[in-house]
């Protein structure tokens, strides 16, 4: 499938922690980066408007678990982790932090989108996007941390877990119409804060996938460019 594929790694844009990255699959090659989240809407909605299909990949938690609400003592399991997190649950420490940030940040991308693109189609889920006549944008998580996580250097963190979470989804669309999730809510139901987050913005969004899990990719990131080196597409101020 060709598609626009958008990563961004969430975080504050006022102390400069926000990026993005693009890869226009199936090339591999970088197709633009930007460091605000005006220029993400943008690039995505240029696919959208020419007809294409587009992917956001935000590196945040976008689903939690929830017990099942049927017995008195189903309260004891919230707050724990989703399968497949290992040791970086959602609800600790960084993560939640992560949480807050992107569901505040999710909501303005795709509320800003659904402006630009009135009447645009999104999906959580990979079998409907890649459905002939299916929704044109599809949303996603991706986890880069633990042995996914960059390594410090004279490059750019930011950028680079940005690309790294493009690069997630982007390496797994010949898998498509199903791809499958490296986290999960289960044995929880799961509530899902992308689907929310897409309702919220007046997107055309199945409501069903406010109870389905997002898809979470885990990444391995994208080597730094060298300090002060500018690639095609890069949206960068010098």
């Amino acid at each position: 499938m060709e598609a626009r594929v958008v990563g961004v790694d969430i975080g504050s844009v006022a102390r400069g922690r926000f990026a993005w990255a693009a890869i226009d699959a199936p090339a591999p090659s970088l197709a633009g980066q930007g460091r605000d989240p005006e220029t993400a809407v943008q690039t995505l909605a240029e696919r959208l408007a020419a007809g294409g299909r587009a992917a956001l990949v935000l590196e945040a938690p976008m689903s939690v678990p929830v017990p099942a609400a049927d017995r008195a003592d189903g309260w004891a399991a919230l707050g724990r982790a989703r399968t497949g997190e290992g040791n970086r649950a959602w609800s600790a420490g960084a993560g939640a932090g992560a949480l807050a940030t992107g569901i505040a940040q999710a909501g303005w991308l795709l509320a800003r989108l659904a402006g630009t693109i009135p009447g645009v189609r999104a999906t959580t889920r990979p079998d409907r996007w890649a459905a002939p006549h299916g929704p044109r944008l599809l949303l996603a998580e991706a986890l880069v941390s633990g042995a996914g996580k960059p390594v410090p250097t004279a490059g750019d963190p930011h950028a680079a877990d940005a690309e790294a979470a493009a690069r997630a989804l982007a390496g797994r669309l010949p898998g498509l119409p199903r791809i499958a999730t490296d986290v999960e809510c289960a044995p929880h139901g799961s509530l899902n804060l992308l689907a929310a987050a897409a309702l919220w913005a007046g997107m055309d969004l199945p409501a069903d996938e406010l109870r389905t899990d997002v898809l979470v990719l885990r990444a391995r990131p994208a080597p730094y460019a060298a300090a002060g080196e500018r690639r095609e597409g890069d949206g960068r101020r010098p």
